[in-house]
């Protein structure tokens, strides 16, 4: 037989409280309303009894999953799942559940993840997949769906959004580049219908001019995708036009890694022959060889400030829009050096 369910009643009479009082305990944005003393006997008991709360009665009485949905483009890129740790933590301290759902970048996976999580009743979303211009946004504001997008933003100017300053990013780039003597810099761009592909460009343009460096159109290359191949190809036509070029400033690391590939297969050195700047800092970043110098985006802060706005607007979708901008850092590795 079955061992009888514990109920929120049962720890509230061994504690001896009312069951308001364990409920609020177990509420995070509650918990401050009752004295620690109290606090710590009834999560003690709570741990003892085994007693686990009945999200199923909650959400008939609140209309709340208690679930938020997060869409990414692709999980085999490390630095998404930085964002989603840091959604995950905040969430989790409020009460949250989360489901995520990898869109590959296809415009009909993201409309079927959107109804499945509309299935599930999800109580907003976090969206890290959007174009500047994205009709499932647009879909989201219709509907009235509380949601943030986290590293990615539209041009739509009503959605809140959580980013890296990219132009901040691109500016010290070239900064530092320029310092090690280097003025033929060459760049490889990320898709521009997605908004870091595109603010990235407008941070390397915003930095040459600035560092007072002529731009060569032909040392600028676009990708059609954030990935190694692309990263490869893009170099490979770079080499192949056979003009002066010591430094590569390219969109993100994914990319940079398909860059180290060609040079390699070339007998070109990294970091010695030509300098290699990457962006985003992801995961394993320092195990390139050699290390690579790239600017730093605050994913896990990007993650825990979407997450913050989202519970804002869950209590009220009426907010005002806004656009957070994390500072970015530029973490210099051996893939850059002085011009030889």
């Amino acid at each position: 037989m079955a061992k009888p369910r514990v109920t929120l009643k049962d720890v509230a009479s061994k504690v001896g409280v009312h069951s308001s009082t364990v409920s609020r305990v177990l509420n995070p944005a509650t918990k401050d309303m009752v004295t620690e003393e109290i606090a710590n006997k009834i999560l003690s008991t709570v741990a003892e009894m085994g007693y686990r709360p009945n999200t199923f009665a909650q959400s008939l009485k609140t209309n709340r999953s208690y679930t938020v949905g997060v869409m990414v483009p692709d999980l085999t890129n490390p630095s998404f799942a930085l964002i989603i740790k840091g959604i995950d933590n905040m969430l989790e301290a409020h009460g949250y559940s989360i489901i995520v759902a990898n869109t590959y970048n296809l415009e009909e996976k993201q409309k079927s993840t959107l109804e499945k999580f509309r299935e599930r009743h999800v109580d907003g979303l976090i969206i890290a997949t959007a174009k500047r211009k994205e009709e499932l946004i647009d879909d989201c504001i219709r509907e009235g769906t509380p949601f943030v997008q986290a590293v990615r933003a539209s041009e739509n100017i009503n959605v809140c959004s959580v980013i890296s300053d990219e132009l901040i990013g691109g500016n010290m780039v070239i900064s530092h580049l320029a310092h090690l003597g280097h003025k033929e810099i060459a760049y490889i761009a990320g898709p521009q219908f997605i908004s870091t592909g595109f603010a990235r460009y407008q941070g390397f343009l915003q930095g040459m001019m600035n560092a007072g460096l002529d731009i060569d159109q032909e040392l600028t290359v676009f990708c059609d995708t954030f990935s190694e191949e692309e990263g490869r190809n893009a170099a490979s036509k770079l080499l192949a036009l056979d003009k002066k070029i010591t430094a590569v400033y390219v969109g993100n690391d994914i990319m940079a890694l398909g860059v180290y590939d060609e040079l390699e297969a070339r007998g070109i050195k990294c970091g010695i022959d030509i300098s290699i700047v990457g962006f985003d800092d992801m995961p394993f970043a320092d195990k390139f060889n050699p290390p690579l110098t790239t600017v730093h985006t605050p994913m896990v802060n990007i993650g825990t400030e979407a997450a913050r706005i989202l519970i804002d607007k869950i209590n009220d979708n009426n907010i005002p829009a806004r656009t957070i901008k994390l500072k970015p850092d530029l973490i210099v590795r051996n893939s850059t050096g002085p011009v030889r």
